[in-house]
């Protein structure tokens, strides 16, 4: 399938999702829309595994025969189920009983059937609790089937739900169902429902652009990026993971087969559902990813509460964008954490540096962290110059990328982005400059992939350029108090031309002599006029 197609289904969708959803917000709507695209990936994906399994034996049926081929293999083989399931369960990780496939609850939505609701409810508790190994406690716990949004009786949720579930039924039809493509799908969604929510998208959404910019560099060779990739990290966190697009972005960089296994950390529950549901609608198997509900600033996850330093877990890669300048509660016990002890506690205004702390912890010696930040930490007093000046004596920043303004959904500041490693080659700081180099759009700018080709080249080469990039060396940096404000030593603004004041005088000189000469003239014929001469 084409690029443009897998656009197209997003587009698709994205349509049914505007049609339907009256006067319900987007953002409801949108965990409704994005939880049955996920069932009917699970659906499709377990469906292609089975009949791969069972060969010969799976069911044929005729065009017009709705019901589900596996339904009627179920019904005729009861004693054989069992072993069908755990074969099921060793090759694609999770089981769907046929009645709660995409197929059979696509079907009772066509037929108008009165128990769609009812068997979505219990559909969805199943695959919670039941499909996978693991649990996925909660996974649909945002989606409210009893909502008043979609009708005050039982018949009228259930009859606009049969609706919905149609309209997506028809709209996604013609497309695959592989990953990639209902993945692709999912990611424009959850960009479109973004752009519709303003200030709240920003909780769960990174622009495409800046997960490409991010992922490219935490997987590039720590110490000699210029080598090119790693070819496997072992163990990836981001602990405000949102959707998980940032995630899963680092791992396409390096193939389904790249990473160990995918950490995440997210506090909002809707998001970390939504990021769940990502990851394993992009074919990442339940065991190769762990998501936790939580509070980084607390530290509550508890396999990174780790004490002995022999097993505490540290990541070949760190990412994130953690949510700007929150505000937050820092306790005299937070001060002695581990995360804080040696640098410090950000100020309550601001938990940028908080947040980069925690990850900073947690990255190995071999490792690299890439975090978008506002520019504010770049050159605050106070708590985060001092915290900043640490980690600039202790050799830990690698990198400071400027970003243009206006690239997210949720503020129109302009950015940064921080590269930090714990044992570093180079002893100067890579600054970027890239403020000035966008795609101007109507609501958001955009950077083309050009502009981000530039920024990760500059970075993988520690490329010096006029006005884009240069390496500062740590003097230079220590003269301006450790201020990182990225125009004092890149500045994009042009020298002005010299003036050659010689030249401009003798070029006064010449129109001060041909203003004497015409006045002269004009003057001449004044007098054989008989009319009165110029001064």
């Amino acid at each position: 399938m084409t690029e443009h197609d897998q656009k197209q289904l997003g587009i698709t969708l994205w349509g049914i999702a505007d049609q339907l959803r009256g006067a319900m917000n987007a953002d409801d709507f949108r965990d409704y829309m994005l939880s049955f695209l996920f069932l009917r990936y699970l659906s499709d994906n377990f469906e292609t595994a089975a009949k791969k399994e069972l060969g010969a034996d799976y069911p044929k049926l005729n065009a017009d025969d709705k019901r589900t081929p596996l339904s009627l293999w179920y019904a005729a083989n009861a004693a054989d189920v069992a072993v069908f399931e755990k074969q099921m369960r060793l090759k694609v990780h999770y089981v769907i009983e046929p009645h709660y496939l995409w197929g059979s609850i696509a079907e009772l939505a066509r037929t108008q059937n009165n128990d769609l609701l009812l068997t979505l409810q219990k559909g969805f508790k199943y695959i919670e609790n039941q499909s996978f190994e693991s649990t996925f406690q909660g996974l649909f716990s945002e989606i409210n089937l009893d909502s008043e949004k979609l009708g005050k009786k039982y018949e009228d949720r259930n009859a606009k739900l049969c609706t919905i579930i149609t309209k997506i039924a028809e709209g996604i039809a013609e497309f695959s169902s592989n990953s990639d493509v209902l993945g692709d799908a999912y990611e424009y969604l959850i960009g479109q429902f973004a752009a519709g929510s303003g200030k709240k998208a920003g909780e769960f959404y990174t622009p495409q652009q800046l997960s490409s910019i991010l992922s490219e560099i935490v997987t590039l060779d720590s110490q000699d990026p210029s080598s090119g990739k790693k070819k496997k990290l072992d163990k990836v966190l981001d602990f405000a993971c949102g959707s998980g697009s940032l995630l899963l972005n680092v791992r396409k960089q390096l193939g389904p087969h790249g990473i160990g296994k995918i950490y995440g950390q997210e506090k909002n529950i809707t998001t970390y559902n939504l990021a769940r549901m990502n990851m394993l609608l992009h074919g990442v198997k339940d065991s190769e990813f762990e998501i936790h509900h939580g509070d980084s600033l607390l530290n509550d996850w508890d396999i990174l509460n780790e004490m002995n330093p022999a097993k505490k877990l540290e990541f070949d890669a760190v990412v994130a964008n953690p949510p700007f300048s929150y505000r937050w509660e820092p306790t005299e016990a937070i001060g002695e954490d581990f995360r804080f002890k040696s640098h410090g506690l950000a100020p309550k205004s601001a938990a940028d540096f908080a947040f980069l702390l925690h990850g900073f912890h947690f990255l190995g010696g071999e490792g690299t962290m890439a975090i978008i930040l506002p520019h504010g930490v770049l050159f605050r007093g106070g708590a985060e110059e001092r915290i900043r000046s640490k980690l600039l004596k202790d050799g830990n920043i690698d990198t400071v990328i400027g970003l243009p303004a206006n690239l997210f959904f949720s503020t129109g500041i302009p950015v940064c982005i921080l590269v930090l490693k714990k044992c570093k080659k180079f002893d100067d700081v890579l600054f970027i400059n890239a403020s000035e180099h966008f795609e101007k759009g109507k609501r958001q700018n955009r950077l083309l992939p050009e502009h981000i080709e530039k920024i990760v080249a500059t970075y993988q080469f520690r490329k010096e350029e006029e006005r884009y990039s240069r390496r500062v060396l740590m003097e230079e940096i220590e003269t301006h108090d450790y201020n990182l404000n990225i125009s004092r030593y890149v500045s994009t603004a042009k020298s002005e031309e010299a003036i050659d004041l010689q030249t401009v005088n003798t070029k006064l000189t010449d129109l001060e002599k041909q203003v004497t000469d015409a006045t002269a003239t004009h003057n001449e014929f004044m007098k054989e006029l008989g009319l009165p001469c110029l001064p």
